[in-house]
């Protein structure tokens, strides 16, 4: 029994700003400015993603603004400088680019991002299709969910199927996305699940499970 996952597809952003390989880099720049993105992913045909062009790819052209690169440095930082010289999205962009399917899980996509260290993810289907873009932010937007829309999701999706008859005894109560569970029960063996399954929903932010049953009223 497992409460039913949110997926990347109920937080993600479907209308995306992407770019082409030809792109210019000052039409990239413009782009993310005008949308406040940090990356833009970059789509060919009929929107199959081939990379991904952030900040930190347009950033070389700044830093070897005012000098060249000496021979030990163009070595040691080729990706760099070479992008230092680019002008088309196609020559800075990073690729394979790192991309997520609109079923996983938020946790698998805040685990690719700390991974691999990037703050947006491009969405794609099977084919590697553009279908949306994930941010942390967006990963964020499921603490955003009401205390009394929790306490709902957890009686109805943790109380009421452990404890059908003992629902009524238990009392669930959410404060600032902190779960709080209280009452005595007739079978003490589902509570550690209970509270594992209440940590498990979406939103919330910690659990107290205070649930006894006859057994610890009689030994306290």
């Amino acid at each position: 029994m497992t409460c039913t996952p949110y997926t990347v597809a109920d937080v993600m952003t479907t209308e995306v700003v992407a770019v082409t390989p030809s792109t210019g880099f000052k039409d990239i720049a413009t782009a993310m400015e005008r949308w406040k993105v940090t990356a833009l992913p970059v789509i060919e045909g009929e929107g199959h993603v081939v990379g991904v062009v952030s900040e930190a790819d347009l950033l070389p052209k700044e830093e070897f603004h005012e000098h060249r690169p000496g021979l030990i440095e163009q070595m040691r930082r080729l990706g760099d400088t070479a992008k230092a010289g680019s002008t088309r999205a196609e020559n800075m962009m990073t690729t394979p680019a790192v991309t997520i399917r609109p079923d996983a899980t938020l946790p698998q996509a805040a685990r690719l991002m700390t991974d691999r260290h990037i703050k947006r993810l491009p969405v794609v289907d099977a084919d590697g299709t553009l279908k949306g873009i994930v941010s942390r932010a967006d990963l964020l937007k499921v603490f955003l969910r009401t205390d009394e829309e929790l306490a709902a999701e957890i009686r109805r999706t943790v109380v009421d199927r452990l404890f059908p008859l003992s629902r009524a005894a238990v009392r669930v109560s959410v404060d600032q996305g902190i779960a709080t569970l209280t009452g005595t029960v007739r079978d003490g063996n589902p509570i550690p699940l209970a509270e594992r399954l209440t940590r498990s929903v979406e939103g919330v932010v910690d659990v107290h499970c205070r649930l006894k049953h006859p057994t610890d009223a009689a030994s306290s």
